[in-house]
């Protein structure tokens, strides 16, 4: 930005010099190579040294012995994960057989099957096929291994006790039938 020249007596000394050779100079930057002075920090120089600082995990709720977040398995001083099928030999898997750690999801067949097995003390129907649906949940959850056994040995046994009940039910009204048709044609009129 250029002012307008001076008038009166004022002279301005870099008109007069012609054009710089050079911009001007920063006053931030050291002069003579003295290093600029560094701000002060809130690190206590006369701490001691931490000797686990370099094991420290990133996240605190990691898994002892497992790496920090973000980091490969194959980190040094970490050892590979239980069960990993590309682990180093000497880390074993942990085996514990006939034990599979309880999972949290319950088999959705299961409660259906309890549901539908319920739904027939009133509609009769049902409860036969909440029975069926119960013995297909238990082999789920037997291969799964949900949650949900109790529902579904509890549809299975709900389910056909109404079953049998519903066909003696069919029987008993087959059977009064019969013996009102007989009763009527004996009479004779």
């Amino acid at each position: 930005m250029t002012y307008p020249p001076p008038s009166g007596g004022w002279h301005d000394p870099s008109a007069a010099a012609g054009p710089q050779s050079g911009p001007p100079a920063d006053p931030t930057l050291p002069m003579a190579g003295n290093p600029i002075p560094t701000q002060p920090t809130s690190a206590d120089p006369y701490a001691p040294a931490d000797p686990y600082a370099g094991m420290k995990s990133g996240d605190p709720y990691a898994a002892p012995g497992y790496p920090p977040a973000g980091t490969p398995y194959a980190a040094p001083g970490y050892p590979p994960p239980p069960g990993d099928p590309y682990a180093a030999a000497g880390y074993p898997a942990p085996a514990y057989p006939g034990y599979a750690p309880p999972s949290s999801k319950t088999n959705t067949l299961a409660i259906v099957a309890l549901v539908l097995s319920l739904i027939g003390f009133t509609s009769c129907i049902t409860a036969p096929i909440g029975a069926i649906m119960g013995h297909v949940a238990r082999k789920q959850i037997r291969e799964t291994g949900e949650q949900g056994e109790g529902m579904a040995k509890a549809a299975i046994i709900v389910g056909w006790i109404l079953t049998a009940l519903l066909v003696l039910l069919i029987i008993f009204y087959v059977v009064m039938i019969v013996i009102a048709v007989n009763s009527d044609s004996s009479s004779g009129y």
